[in-house]
């Protein structure tokens, strides 16, 4: 899954544009590279984000939306949102996937919306909102903790009419280092049966706060952790970096047949 970020305050400057023809390219160039999921976000999620106007979130991603649905047909597009209205519009303009970081809770009407609109759906764990979740996450056992909610979210999306449920631990998101380092070693027991699990490290401060890098330096240690994260029962990759990552499932996955 590559990332494009229709938004100009991404914690990675390498993946906010806020031109649609610099989008589209990079789309492009990301889809040779070996992506099958394209998600779009218009609204930044990092530590401390603050929020969008809906009517801003809506004209920044539905036109990139219809115009790689237009220029790539073949392509699966998610829209990352929380919001259940623009979810709505984004499927309506030709995403495929909803991408959710509060898997519901910060908009009660997002998986009845999602149940009704027959699509796939991410739901990733968040301890708080993005603008407070770093302030001092707090966890008896995080991988428990985890684990609860997902099996307590695949009930809610399964009575909500949602066929196709994916998981994402939501690494970085209400998480110390600790804590993202104990739900990567933890993953396999976060596997539910029916449902994948997405990685979500690219480039992230667990890597960033380890070797003493900013995120314009941390592709190094994406790779490393995103072999972990295939090792230990990722399905799907969510990355900056396409190419790297496409190979890095590419020696995974010979690697197993051997």
């Amino acid at each position: 899954m590559g990332i494009l970020n229709a938004t100009p305050d991404s914690f990675y400057t390498g993946s906010g544009h806020y031109s649609p023809g610099l989008l589209l390219e990079q789309a492009g160039q990301m889809l040779e590279e070996g992506a099958t999921i394209l998600d779009i976000g218009g609204m930044s999620t990092r530590p401390g984000a603050g929020e969008l106007s809906l009517a801003e979130e809506a004209d920044r991603v539905l036109p990139f939306i219809a115009a790689i649905r237009k220029h790539y047909p073949e392509c699966y597009i998610s829209i990352d949102t929380y919001r259940a209205m623009i979810a709505k519009e984004a499927v309506q303009a030709g995403a495929d996937i909803v991408n959710d970081i509060s898997a519901g809770n910060l908009d009660t009407d997002m998986l009845q919306t999602v149940g009704s609109l027959g699509v796939p759906y991410i739901a990733m764990h968040m301890q708080g909102r993005p603008a407070t979740m770093q302030h001092d996450p707090v966890y008896d056992d995080v991988v428990e903790e985890v684990l609860k909610f997902f099996i307590e979210k695949s009930a809610a999306c399964g009575a909500a009419g949602i066929k196709d449920l994916i998981l994402d631990p939501g690494f970085g998101f209400g998480k110390t280092v600790a804590h993202n380092y104990q739900l990567l070693k933890g993953l396999p027991a976060l596997a539910i049966p029916g449902h994948c699990l997405l990685a979500g490290v690219s480039r992230k401060s667990m890597i960033c706060k380890i070797l003493k890098v900013q995120p314009a330096e941390a592709l190094n240690g994406t790779t490393a952790l995103h072999m972990l994260c295939l090792q230990q029962g990722a399905h799907i990759l969510r990355a900056h970096d396409v190419r790297e990552a496409a190979e890095c499932i590419q020696l995974y996955q010979y690697y197993q047949t051997i």
